[in-house]
Formats: C-alpha cells, structure tokens, sequence
C-alpha cells in the first residue's frame, strides 16, 4: 500500500439556522467547496479519478447523488466519478476513509473527499417518509432498545457522571475558543467565501451577499446557559442538555484532496500532511453515541501511537456529554481538545463536519507546528469515525 498525503482542505463557512447559507442550494455550496479545493492545487480535474462525498438528508436538492451534481456543476471535468456516502453525522469523514483506500490501494492516483448538509433547507429527517416503512423493525427491537439521541446523550451523562454544570462550562469553553479563532483569523485561509442569494421576508430575492466567516458564535456565558430549556425537561431521571450544551442546525461543506506521495511529487504538489490511518468502528447501538471511544482506542492500538503523541484533536461536539465522557475514558489532556471550538458553538452541518474537522485539524496542525492530530465523531446508530494525520 501507498503512503497517502492531503495536498489541499478547504471549507465552506458553517451558516448558522436561519442564516446567510439557508437559500443557498446545497449542491451549489459543494460545487464552489470541490472547486476550491481542486483549483488551489492547479491540477487537472481530469487527474481525479473519483469523488467520495458525505451526505445524511439525501433527499430533494440532496438527492440523486449529490456529490456528482455538484461536481459537474462546479465544471469540473464529467469523466471523474462520483458517489455519495451515508454513514449519518460521520458521512465525510467516512467518505474520507473510502477515499484514503482508494488512493492507498491503487484504484486511483488522486482523490477528494468531502460533504454537504444544508441542514435549512433538508431539515434533518427529512429522509424518513413513515409510508415507506420505518427503518428499525420489531426484529431489530427485539435485539436492541430503540433510544433517540436526546435520550442517549442523557443516558451517557449519567454513566460517566457528567452534570449540566459539567456540560454548560464545556460550552462556554467552546464559545470562548471558536469566537478567539475567528478573531484572529484562523479560519480564513480555510474558508471557500461563497456568494449567496439575500431574501426578504416574503422569500423574494433582493441582493446577494458573500458568506465567508462561520455564523454560530455567540456570547455565551453560564448565567445565559442556566436559563435555557431542558431539551427533555419531563424526563425520570432528569436532564443535563439544553440547546446551548448541544450542536446547532447548520449548513456547510467541506472537500480535501488525497494522492500518493510518488504522485504528489510527479505532479509538483506540496504533501501537507500523510494520512496515519482511518477507520470506522461499531459501537454501544443504544447509548449509540459513544463512539468516539472506541474509534479513538482503535486508531492508537493500530498505530502504535498514544494520546500524548497527538497535538490537536478535534472530537465532534454533538452533545457536551459525548466530549466529557470521551475525555474520563481517555484521559485526553483537554487544552489540545477543540481548541477553536466545536460544533456546540460553530455548527454541526451532518454530512460536512467531518471532513470540516479535517481541515480545522489540519491547519491548526501547520499553525502550531504540531505533529500529529486525531479526529473522532460519533454517528448514529452506534458507531465511530476516526482519523490521524501527520503533518509534514
């Protein structure tokens, strides 16, 4: 097998609910991202022999393979292949890691990964239609309790002993990071600046605006978060979230380019970092969102690394409880956890946050001059993506 580097990551900026990407289609936001990415390396399209894209709501605009409508929309050369992956929140991630065994295994010399979700415009669940039947049936409930996220994470709380004080200073800590990074402009070279349709209230378009700077931050502070709603405020056992401690609605998309070393070189690419290794891992079915646990014990058992190697780690921030109790069983030093924040205070746009996290890793990695940097999701379900890069 090939070494595999990443020679270009790129983003879109995360638009919040109701925000600057809502009236922008889907497949629009992916095709500038895929652009994006392909031109900063100054390739041939026509080099890429298949695109791995994420997509969890793969229903009207997202439907029909998104990732190839975009790809021939962004006039990217028709004779690459394309195809859409759903392995839910963790969809690019893993869209990442079919490509990385692409690559590594010859089938083809260059790939790209990445995802989209427009989270405004395909609401998350939009996908289920109760008349065509439900996807867990009596013979899966027989085997396994059918829990919904909400329940789980509370589930999850209460197993490692997480408190909604625990939770809401968790959160704040994200706010506190994400609104820093912005500040000092850590995100720029990142984000893909799109433009976008601007509407009134009647949904007539008036104008156009460019979104370029992630729209989820705000002021946070735990006066602010202890006022919020349970998100299960009639629950037995009591609850620890609320929507301040969990991730936003959100749209956004994100595109990285893989090729081997030998190819890198033939082509004159600069390797910005070597993929370690990349994976995706069963996990609890019922707590469902535990995965980052083991996704994390694999990729080190793998790797022969531990924790104390990894410079940057950026574990999805679905619910503060999934973090904190990733953290008790990993021992994770926190200060090199989501250090510009996560999904709680950026967004979380489904089928583009994982390879979002990729990027985010990445460039922190080249900032700090770090080494090695680690990234984990759950997904639903019960299962975990996992990734290590190497800067180079």
């Amino acid at each position: 097998m090939s070494d595999v580097v990443i020679v270009e990551a790129a983003r879109s900026a995360v638009g919040k609910k109701r925000g600057g990407l809502s009236h922008y289609p889907s497949p629009d936001l992916f095709a500038d991202v895929l652009k994006a990415a392909v031109d900063r390396t100054g390739i041939d399209s026509a080099l890429v022999g298949q695109v791995a894209g994420g997509c969890v709501s793969q229903v009207g605009m997202q439907s029909g393979n998104v990732t190839r409508s975009a790809w021939l929309a962004a006039g990217l050369d028709h004779r690459t292949a394309a195809f859409t992956v759903h392995t839910q929140c963790g969809s690019s991630q893993q869209a990442f890691t079919l490509a990385y065994g692409l690559v590594s295994s010859g089938v083809t010399d260059v790939a790209v990964a990445g995802g989209v979700e427009s989270m405004n415009q395909v609401p998350m669940g939009s996908s289920g239609l109760p008349e065509l039947g439900t996807p867990r049936t009596p013979r899966y409930e027989e085997r396994y309790e059918i829990v919904t996220q909400f329940e789980a994470v509370e589930r999850i709380a209460e197993k490692w002993g997480v408190t909604r004080e625990d939770a809401e200073q968790f959160a704040v800590t994200s706010q506190e990071r994400a609104a820093r990074a912005i500040a000092e402009g850590r995100f720029e070279s990142q984000i893909v600046p799109v433009e976008t349709p601007v509407v009134d209230e009647s949904g007539v378009v008036v104008g156009t605006k460019t979104v370029a700077v992630d729209e989820g931050p705000r002021p946070t502070t735990l006066e602010s978060l202890a006022g919020l709603r349970l998100n299960l405020p009639d629950r037995p056992g009591g609850c620890v979230h609320t929507a301040g401690t969990s991730s936003q609605i959100s749209d956004g998309a994100s595109a990285l380019v893989l090729t081997t070393e030998a190819k890198a070189a033939e082509l004159g690419l600069r390797p910005r970092a070597r993929v370690v290794d990349s994976l995706l891992v069963g996990s609890d079915p019922v707590l469902t969102l535990t995965g980052p646990i083991p996704a994390t014990q694999a990729l080190l058992e793998r790797t022969g690394l531990t924790l104390e190697d990894i410079d940057v780690v950026e574990v999805n921030e679905a619910f503060a409880s999934i973090v904190l109790a990733w953290a008790q069983e990993t021992k994770a030093d926190m200060e090199q956890v989501n250090v510009n924040g996560g999904a709680i205070a950026l967004g979380h746009p489904l089928g583009g946050t994982g390879g979002i996290l990729l990027t985010k890793a990445l460039n922190e990695l080249e900032r700090t001059g770090g080494r090695y940097g680690l990234v984990t999701m759950c997904v639903g379900g019960g299962q975990g993506t996992g990734t290590i890069i190497e800067r180079l």
